[in-house]
């Protein structure tokens, strides 16, 4: 079994932008990278042959607590594991199911051990531990698996922070004991990602840098950001983690975000995100696209019969006109959610393709500040 391996190409000469790499069992992943979220073993109102041909997705993402869940470990393992359960033959990374769990803020309780919740099913009660959510992910069979941590809640108090930190690194060490003294159920190589916490305090977030980048890591994430703070302590704290974890490592900013965080993001060196925002917009109606964002709903595109993007490389983006989603959206027509998340996610991996390709000409910076401006137009 080959572990993953990232390839550095090309940096961009006026940022800390650059292209790469990720090399895995499954398929090569060209970053920086966008990756739709499938929580339950699905992008929401998309196949798999959608995302692959339309999308242009490299690699999506499962949830270990929604998996674990529904269908459960043994019908997966049965399956022989969620890439053939799902057929989806391309890379595949599961999140831990720390953020899930930690949202279940009122039925769930936390100690050393791990965490003691209820499902949000039917109420069961169960624990996660360390070594659990190591073996689920084992089960699962993700190419990318993510390591259990706690996400604190913004804001938190410095010594709540810490302490939470000061958690996830001794949980973390349990997660890399458990993957070490295991293998993979599918015969390909799984690679562990620690997650770098400590809040919104920059010593704290330095110190979460330097533990995790001790470990020697195939790739590293950034946790807990964009849970509330304000979008320019989100920079700052994503540049200082991209200036502190290894250079040589892809770097994973977790739940981030809007076009222009992204392109924000890429800037500062991250390498690799996930979002639900362009599929869960979709569904209520919220466009991004490549003159801007668009709310379908509105009156003024009940006759607009140009496509709803000709900017972007999308089938169903060019075929597709404004006035024609709109009736879809506004009749409920189950159809309407499909068109408007393909074109959104399409449109997300314009973002980054065209992010890469600009990063290779030399002229990023240049380009990322009007597309920035373009991508934020309220139209």
């Amino acid at each position: 079994m080959a572990a993953l391996k990232f390839e550095l190409q090309q940096k961009d000469p006026l940022s800390g932008a650059r292209t790469g790499s990720i090399i895995t069992e499954h398929g090569v992943i060209p970053t920086p990278i966008f990756m739709p979220v499938g929580t339950g073993g699905s992008v929401k109102a998309l196949t798999q042959s959608q995302l692959k041909e339309e999308v242009k997705a490299k690699i999506i993402l499962g949830n270990t607590y929604h998996l674990y869940l529904r269908p459960g470990i043994e019908v997966l393992e049965e399956a022989g594991g969620l890439h053939q359960f799902m057929n989806w033959q391309q890379p595949l990374l599961t999140d831990s199911g720390g953020y899930q769990v930690f949202s279940l803020a009122g039925t769930r309780k936390i100690n050393e051990e791990g965490v003691m919740f209820q499902s949000h099913i039917d109420g069961s009660k169960h624990l996660f531990t360390p070594e659990k959510v190591m073996d689920i992910q084992r089960s699962i069979g993700a190419d990318i698996i993510m390591a259990f941590d706690e996400c604190p809640p913004y804001p938190s108090e410095y010594v709540y922070a810490q302490q939470s930190m000061q958690l996830t690194h001794r949980w973390l060490d349990r997660c890399f004991q458990r993957v070490e003294e295991t293998t993979g159920k599918y015969g390909y190589a799984q690679n562990l990602f620690p997650i770098v916490q400590g809040g919104t305090y920059t010593d704290l977030r330095k110190a979460s840098c330097d533990y995790i980048g001790s470990k020697n890591a195939a790739g590293n994430a950034i946790g807990g950001l964009s849970v509330g703070e304000p979008e320019n302590m989100m920079y700052d704290l994503c540049g200082l983690c991209c200036d502190n974890l290894p250079a040589d490592k892809p770097r994973y900013l977790m739940g981030v975000g809007t076009p222009w965080n992204i392109l924000e993001c890429i800037a500062l060196g991250i390498d690799m995100f996930d979002c639900v925002m362009p599929t869960r917009n979709g569904r209520n109606a919220m466009l991004f696209t490549s003159k801007g964002i668009i709310n379908i709903d509105n009156k003024k595109w009940e006759k607009d019969y140009s496509p709803i993007d000709d900017g972007i490389a999308c089938e169903t983006s060019n075929y597709y006109s404004k006035a024609y989603l709109r009736h879809l959206i506004k009749s409920k027509e189950i159809l309407g959610l499909t068109i408007a998340s393909i074109h959104n996610l399409a449109f997300y991996l314009h973002v980054v393709t065209e992010a890469r390709k600009h990063i290779e000409a030399g002229d990023f910076t240049g380009w990322m500040k009007s597309s920035t401006e373009q991508f934020k137009v309220r139209r």
